[in-house]
């Protein structure tokens, strides 16, 4: 119910078509047309190393521009004690609603995979690419975009101000992700999935829903 919700109010607005549309232009910019140590005509190299390095920073603006409306906008409309009226418990409220902007999120990076095959098609000899470190680097993007929803929906939490939540969810995100999480990444990028490192990405977003739920109740 909730999570449909959530998903109808992302494309019936600009809200998921904008996010998802900045993210790649940024991406293929970057990768492209941009000179820099990240273009991949300059670098020669038949590798997309530079979409996993620019990922995750874009990545956590993302997470929360989309999370940052999730409980301000529902108090303010009055939407949230008609859900609780419904018998909707505030746990279902929240993991909904932690699901719905985390597919929006899954959903901006499906396009990123055209750039492994353009590159794919482009090396020489054709196929000369390292397909487990792009699956690798793959799997650890869509856990950290998880790790970073689930942050920006406990930060959205706190306050009703969604440009405040919005600072407040990038910030937390970008100090957590350079301090404890990117080392995290950059070992599963390599191309060897540890499950270490999943349940580490998986424990972070699980303890930032719990809490979540937690000062939502008390509300």
């Amino acid at each position: 119910m909730v999570y449909r919700k959530e998903l109808t109010y992302y494309f019936s607005t600009p809200v998921a078509y904008v996010v998802i549309g900045l993210y790649l232009l940024t991406i293929s910019l970057f990768l492209w047309v941009i000179p820099g140590e990240w273009n991949i005509i300059e670098s020669g190299y038949a590798d997309v190393t530079g979409l996993f390095r620019l990922s995750p920073w874009l990545l956590l603006l993302l997470s929360s521009a989309l999370t940052m409306r999730l409980f301000a906008e529902e108090r303010e409309s009055g939407t949230w004690d008609v859900l609780l009226s419904k018998g909707v418990s505030v746990s279902r409220i929240v993991s909904d609603k932690f699901f719905a902007a985390w597919t929006i999120t899954l959903l901006a990076l499906v396009p990123t995979v055209v750039h492994y095959f353009v590159v794919y098609t482009i090396a020489e000899p054709a196929g000369n690419v390292d397909g487990g470190a792009f699956a690798g680097s793959m799997a650890g993007l869509i856990m950290l975009s998880g790790t970073f929803t689930a942050i920006g929906l406990c930060c959205s939490s706190l306050t009703q101000n969604q440009i405040v939540n919005f600072l407040f969810s990038a910030v937390v995100c970008f100090v957590l992700y350079w301090l404890i999480l990117q080392s995290r990444f950059e070992s599963v990028a390599r191309g060897v999935i540890d499950l270490r490192d999943m349940v580490f990405f998986a424990s972070v977003a699980l303890v930032a829903v719990i809490l979540s739920i937690m000062i939502n109740s008390r509300k």
